[in-house]
């Protein structure tokens, strides 16, 4: 064989066996990647070429118990953004033009879009809850790196009402408090999520392999709320809470046989649309000051009614007397002889009206008088361990379970603590101290004869087909008196209002029972000179309570501070509405039936005054009134029109209707209700809340459109029909 075949064949046994290599090399190189970085590999395919984005669930609604949207989710769009895909196919940085784009679209500030899009982020949320209509005009630009996924948005059409109950959610949906946060995880539901496939620009391929995984709504709600019942407890607590120039007021209205509450509304309160801004003056002028500001926000956000503890004063008189007659240590026809104070052990006791006594008097009159000395003797009279055993049944010492969140409960001395001065002390209400809740949940046992109900604010939960899928039932906690003791009592306490110190809650024919009750303040531990708690519990009718109502006024500054003065109107103004409501007719007396031809009076000009002078001088007249309107007030709103018309001759007592200008932070304005009006009074009432009327037909407005508390902007044309 020549040199020159063998050189040949050298170089391709070479070729050969460096190709074979080669080959070799490749097969463990796919082998490797295959097998070894395989998984690794595919998953960051996946992730170049996909969009992982959780779709969140609709949070479920909450109803008032007729079926009310109180609190419901609107459906919205979040614009997101992926940086590193902004560029172009000439490898230009396309950032600062999307911020243009975008800031014009969504009428934001460029700086700051741009500021997100230059961060170190991989994926920017450049904004939440925007409208459909944005979305198709951004959809336009074919942004590089922006995609649009459907997002909700919490919405409370009734703004700051009951917004102690309902609460409010974060920025993320997540319940913050009230309904929102005990119940978080059912109206919460469960998230979903959208795949998307996209190109190497990050744009979505329109017939990709994505895949979109429904998310599951969450449980709809149903309140024991009423909403008619609580727009009046609102009305009159606002009104308390102007007349009295307290600091707070309390309202609670509570079904003494089921235990549902009807009504929950303290003030002021705030926009649970807008948590962190305040409604009310006192919180703003509180930040202002340099206070921190979760702590005004936690103070303004917390209930009240079911979180804070105070002392009931003379209201917790009922429980004691219900124990002493209970225990028959003391009778209702028994007589007493007060001199205005009483001695134990050393220490003087005074009535409340020292150095005045009532002198001799029954114990159903002590009751009425609300006689500090008779009941130090009834206490001393039951003993320590029997009041405290009556104490505890009552659910002063335990929680009452109410499904809110931050229930407090009650505190009392320890026995071991507890002397004479201390018993005769906790006898009428002053050294034990007690929630709201606790308080009107124990009276609502005297009016449920006996029987102590589990106070609820849920009535039940359904799905999204309307199915009921759990509901709460009526719960009775135990018997704490009998049914006679119960009867008794209550006609002890609508003697209290016809003839004690409850007469401002008197209403012709419904035979209302009522108790008083004033404290004085507990500041850091001692009793704050000149501040006072003021509190009435009022049940209706008395011989066949439909319900119970509780009103508390921290720190009126008026010169009669009183409960029977600052509390019992309002306890007055809600029964009579919410009987009425519940078309529970009135039966009257036949004292009451020949009284029922009123005295008159005139109703006196108030037009153009602010709405805390108006309200002085039409209860000076002997007038109440009502606010349209049904917004929040402060008392410096401006009235511009009233109805009945000033000089019209009307019994004392009856309501005059007044029309503000409220301040609104939107700058809209609250269509208020005018069912009932003339085409003259409309249009007085409209010109003066900056609306347009479009009347149709003549006589009497019937119906309206927009409905009465709907917001509308400035100049709107509502359309009322006249019959």
């Amino acid at each position: 064989m020549s040199k020159s075949n063998m050189r040949y064949k050298s170089r391709l046994m070479i070729a050969l066996f460096l190709v074979s290599f080669l080959f070799l090399c490749l097969v463990v190189r796919i082998g490797y990647l295959q097998l070894v970085k395989g998984v690794w590999l595919k998953e960051k395919a996946l992730s170049q070429q996909t969009k992982d984005v959780a779709v969140e669930a609709k949070r479920g609604t909450i109803y008032d118990r007729k079926g009310k949207e109180l609190a419901l989710s609107l459906t919205k769009y979040t614009v997101w953004a992926e940086p590193s895909k902004m560029i172009s196919s000439n490898k230009k940085d396309l950032r600062e033009d999307y911020a243009n784009v975008l800031a014009e679209v969504l009428e934001e500030d460029k700086n700051a879009i741009l500021d997100e899009l230059n961060s170190d982020k991989r994926i920017v949320r450049v904004k939440r809850w925007i409208d459909y209509d944005k979305v198709q005009e951004l959809k336009k630009h074919s942004l590089r790196g922006v995609w649009i996924v459907k997002d909700n948005k919490r919405y409370y059409p009734y703004g700051n009402f009951a917004s102690h109950v309902i609460g409010h959610v974060s920025s993320e949906n997540s319940g913050m408090s009230g309904i929102e946060n005990k119940y978080d995880k059912d109206l919460r539901g469960l998230p979903g999520r959208n795949i998307i496939s996209t190109d190497v620009s990050g744009r979505e391929i329109p017939y990709g392999n994505g895949k979109y995984n429904e998310p599951k709504d969450g449980m709809n709600i149903v309140l024991t709320i009423d909403e008619v019942i609580q727009h009046y407890a609102e009305e009159a607590v606002d009104k308390a809470l102007i007349v009295a120039n307290a600091k707070k007021a309390h309202a609670i209205v509570m079904d003494p046989k089921t235990g549902e509450i009807l009504s929950m509304v303290s003030k002021p309160d705030y926009d649970p649309n807008k948590p962190r801004i305040p409604v009310y003056p006192v919180y703003q002028q509180r930040m202002d000051s340099g206070e921190d500001q979760l702590n005004v926000l936690m103070d303004m956000w917390r209930n009240p009614m079911v979180n804070d503890i105070y002392e009931p004063g003379s209201t917790f008189k009922l429980i004691v007397a219900a124990a002493g007659l209970e225990e028959d240590v003391v009778k209702a026809h028994e007589k007493f002889y007060d001199k205005g104070y009483i001695m134990v052990a050393d220490r003087m006791i005074k009535d409340a009206g020292y150095p005045k006594s009532h002198g001799e008097e029954t114990f159903a009159q002590a009751i009425q008088n609300s006689c500090n000395p008779v009941f130090v003797q009834v206490g001393q009279r039951l003993g320590l361990d029997k009041l405290y055993e009556y104490i505890q049944a009552f659910g002063v010492t335990e929680k009452t379970g109410i499904d809110l969140p931050g229930e407090g409960k009650g505190i009392t001395y320890k026995k071991k603590d507890v002397g004479p001065v201390e018993l005769a002390t906790i006898s009428f209400g002053q050294g034990i101290a007690m929630t709201p809740m606790q308080l009107i949940t124990s009276i609502s046992s005297i009016a449920n004869d006996g029987k102590l109900m589990k106070p609820r604010v849920v009535k039940e939960f359904i799905d999204s087909n309307g199915d009921v899928v759990e509901r709460f039932e009526p719960e009775k906690v135990r018997n704490v008196i009998s049914e006679d003791t119960a009867k008794l009592l209550r006609s002890i306490m609508e003697a209290e209002v016809t003839q004690g110190g409850g007469k401002k809650a008197y209403i012709s024919g419904y035979h209302v029972g009522g108790k008083t009750g004033t404290a004085q303040k507990v500041i850091n531990g001692k009793y704050a000179k000149g501040k006072y708690i003021s509190s009435f519990v009022g049940i209706a009718p008395a011989d066949n309570p439909k319900v119970v109502v509780l009103v508390v006024v921290d720190e009126p500054n008026v010169q009669s501070y009183y409960g029977g003065s600052v509390a019992a109107p309002a306890v007055k103004d809600i029964i009579y509405n919410t009987l009425r409501y519940l078309n529970v007719k009135p039966v009257y007396t036949e004292k009451e039936k020949q009284e029922l031809i009123k005295e008159e009076t005139t109703v006196p000009e108030v037009r153009n005054l602010t709405l805390q002078e108006a309200g002085k001088i039409l209860l000076n007249n002997k007038l109440n009134f009502t606010i349209e309107p049904n917004i929040n007030v402060h008392g410096d709103e401006q009235i511009i029109d009233m109805f009945p018309k000033p000089n019209t001759k009307i019994p004392v007592e009856s309501n005059v209707i007044l029309y503000i200008k409220g301040k609104n932070d939107n700058n809209k304005v609250n269509v208020v209700n005018v069912e009932g009006k003339t085409i003259k009074e409309v249009s007085n009432i409209f010109e003066g809340l900056g609306l347009k009327l479009k009347a149709i037909g003549n006589g009497k407005a019937v119906t309206q459109n927009p409905a009465a508390n709907t917001q509308v902007e400035p100049n709107s044309i509502v359309t009322v029909n006249f019959e």
